[in-house]
């Protein structure tokens, strides 16, 4: 029997591959920029973005989130149960551009001399029609690099199924009604039950809510909404952000935290950017990414939850060619004994990664 040579080379080909012209930053990236008070277009992000996350990085504004669905003028924050806010006029986000964005003269996110970060994502432009389920969606999905945006009408009836759009179930959904104050659910497979979930807006512990998705997992075309308004409330608009696992490119996973000891979290690839949250106790949804810290120890942290400047308190995690490892003992990130559940995107696969 013959035996390759132990080395990244003959490792399998990702997903999302370099090597066949395909980069992780065409479909996920990090950017950071400086306000300006007026206008101003950012570049580079190596793609056209279709869901754009900011936040402020030297001050307490709350998050913003974009998406090419909702359109420009529609913005939501993850820090807070708001509805969705219309901006007019329209002095935020002006465009989605084919590498990057365009920004109007609102304090957030170009308010003069703030630092800012924005993460991008790449679905495919305003959405199309998806009758997969029960309930008609709009839908912007990327089958390659798993990332769809979802948008629906509640009807307020159980049981009811939404077409996603991707081509394998969703590992992690992010709820909110647009229409209405409700909290964000995150649903995510490592979840010990389909019915547990977390609030990106909240720092409570994971919690069994059977009125969201009830106990049917997502399938590769739909996921389930029960009755519960925050899901399904009747004549109101939602919006979902599902992703999937994507071998080199993006991971939806969970670590036990070690406490004293720092374990080391496998993705496959070098991460980009990591968020994590601590399920098992009151704690923070932790932001890292490899644009604000350029080398290890990555310890600029922000919460999703918080509209909280940025932290440089903790040394949380090294980001390695092939995951991460925790780099410290709060009870947030490496608790030990708990269950912490994180997202992560790729800056190279491990067949191509360097280290750090």
């Amino acid at each position: 029997m013959a035996y390759l040579s132990l080395s990244t080379a003959n490792l399998p080909d990702p997903a999302i591959d370099p090597a066949a012209g395909k980069e992780p930053t065409d479909y996920f990236n990090t950017v950071l920029y400086t306000g300006n008070g007026s206008t101003q277009s950012i570049t580079g992000v190596g793609h056209q973005p279709d869901f754009l996350w900011f936040k402020n990085r030297n001050g307490t504004q709350v998050h913003q989130l974009f998406d090419a669905v909702r359109g420009v003028a529609n913005s939501l924050r993850s820090n807070g149960t708001d509805a969705e806010n219309t901006d007019s006029p329209n002095d935020r986000l002006l465009s989605f551009d084919s590498d990057g964005f365009s920004l109007g003269d609102d304090g957030n996110p170009n308010g003069s001399t703030n630092t800012y970060v924005a993460w991008s994502w790449k679905a495919n432009g305003s959405g199309v029609s998806n009758t997969d389920g029960t309930i008609t969606s709009t839908v912007s999905a990327n089958t390659e690099s798993g990332f769809s945006i979802v948008s629906y009408t509640g009807n307020g009836l159980d049981n009811q199924t939404v077409g996603h759009g991707l081509n394998q179930a969703p590992d992690m959904i992010i709820h909110k009604n647009r229409d209405v104050a409700r909290s964000w659910p995150v649903y995510h497979s490592s979840f010990a039950s389909i019915s547990d979930a977390l609030f990106l807006e909240q720092t409570v512990a994971t919690i069994t809510q059977t009125g969201y998705w009830g106990t049917t997992p997502p399938s590769s075309s739909v996921f389930t909404v029960k009755t519960s308004a925050v899901v399904n409330e009747n004549t109101r608009g939602h919006i979902a952000y599902c992703f999937h696992n994507v071998e080199g490119f993006s991971k939806f996973g969970s670590y036990t935290g070690g406490g004293s000891s720092f374990p080391f979290v496998y993705t496959g690839f070098r991460p980009a950017f990591i968020l994590a949250k601590n399920s098992a106790i009151n704690s923070g949804w932790e932001m890292w990414d490899t644009a604000r810290d350029t080398y290890n120890v990555v310890d600029h942290r922000l919460n999703a939850n918080s509209s909280a400047d940025e932290s440089t308190a903790y040394a949380p995690v090294d980001i390695l060619s092939n995951g991460f490892k925790l780099r410290d003992s709060t009870n947030n990130w490496n608790g030990s004994g708990n269950t912490i559940i994180y997202m992560a995107f790729a800056e190279n696969p491990f067949k191509y990664s360097n280290a750090r």
